[in-house]
This record gives structure tokens, sequence and C-alpha cells, in this order.
């Protein structure tokens, strides 16, 4: 409970960030979650913004919620983009993807203006890589995009439903979730990963966030780099 009270307390400082008549990117995820609520409530209350919601999730949550949404194909740029992360570093560099959209995620994070990361004081550490890397693949690379990940020294796992069948991205792909322990040098995985046929994109997001909110212990601390 506590955990999730700090989640809420980071999405309602995101706020801060978010102007009338703005285009906002809405994250996926717990966290994310908390702010796209947050934010229906504003609109209700007569904020005037468009979403581009990260997933097909967070999609559905803001259409119960009533916050209108456009896309990319009608808006490329978006001034403020609010979504959680798995890890943050002390250079805000992230380890993204736990909720299976690091695709989306990283496509609209790409276009914002401000991306703002919120997250509890969990995801904090020295360095990457305690919580597993998730990597995007397409079907016909998987074993191929396994055994090279492996090569670099992680232990990789395709990433599944309950049921047992393989989880599938909203882009119909699989997700490779890749334990490499420490990660000592995140730019140099993030491109040995990028040029690996087969991997539609990783997990990993470098210079990308503008600043980390990290609710902990009754206060939010506004992290930058």
């Amino acid at each position: 409970m506590a955990n999730d009270q700090e989640k809420e307390a980071a999405a309602q400082a995101s706020l801060w960030f978010v102007e009338d008549g703005q285009v906002v990117g809405l994250g996926t995820g717990s966290t994310a979650a908390h702010f796209i609520k947050l934010l229906g409530e504003r609109v209700k209350a007569g904020l005037r913004v468009r979403g581009i919601p990260t997933s097909v999730r967070s999609e559905a949550m803001a259409k119960s919620l009533g916050i209108p949404l456009t896309s990319l194909d009608e808006c490329q740029e978006i001034a403020v983009t609010v979504d959680g992360a798995d890890e943050v570093d002390p250079e805000l560099r992230l380890i993204k993807g736990g909720g299976g959209a690091l695709l989306r995620e990283k496509i609209v994070a790409s276009a914002t203006k401000k991306l703002v990361i919120v997250v509890d004081a969990s995801k904090r550490v020295a360095t990457l890589g305690k919580f597993p890397l998730p990597v995007e693949v397409i079907k016909f690379s998987q074993a191929l995009v396994t055994k090279r990940i492996a090569g670099l020294g992680a232990e990789v796992r395709m990433r599944r439903n309950e049921d047992g069948r393989p989880y599938l991205t909203d882009e119909n792909n699989y997700i490779l979730d890749c334990h490499f322990g420490s990660i000592t040098d995140p730019e140099k995985l993030a491109r040995e990963l990028s040029d690996m046929p087969g991997v539609v994109e990783h997990g990993l997001f470098i210079g990308m966030a503008s600043v980390v909110l990290m609710a902990n212990a009754g206060e939010v601390l506004e992290l930058r780099r």
C-alpha cells in the first residue's frame, strides 16, 4: 500500500509539467496509470489536452476517462510525456519495458520535448541491471537473438503469460527478458543490441529522461542529470 501511495504521489507531482493545450504522451504501467487517472480528473475539470498513448491498455484507460486522443500520424511533436520506469540510475539512464510497451514508449519518448519519469524509491539503483532488461524481437529471430544475447553474458528467458504461452506485444512481437546482472556500460550494450538483426527495440532509455520524480517517505524528489 505504501508503495502504491508513493506511485500516486509521483504521478500527482508530474501534473505540474502539463499545461493547457498541450499534446501529452501517456505512459504504460502501474505508475503511469495513476497519472492517466489524475489527468482524466483534470480534463473533466476543464483542462484541454490531447493524449498519445503508448499501449492499447493506456489507450483504453484514457478513453474510459474522457481524455481526447490523437496519434503520431496527426502530431509528430509531443510537449510532455509522463511514464514510469523499472530502474533509474544516477545519470537518469533507465530500464523500461516491464509492462511490455517498450517499443511504443521509446517512439513516443523520441518525439517528446520533455520526458517526465515517475517512480517510487524502489526503482532507484546505483547501477542498472538488477531488473532484467526487456528486448523486443520478431518471432522469426527469437532463437537466434536469444543465442546472441546469451553470448553477451546474459541469462535470457522468453516472457510468457500465466498460461505458459509466449507474451505478445501490441505489435505482435516476443519479449526476451535478459538478466545481465550489473550493466557497467549501458551505452555499449545499447549499441550492441540495436545492431543485432531481429531486435526490434530494447529497454535501455539513455539520454531521454528530462526529469525523474521519485516519491520516497512522504516527499517527491526531483532528479535531473
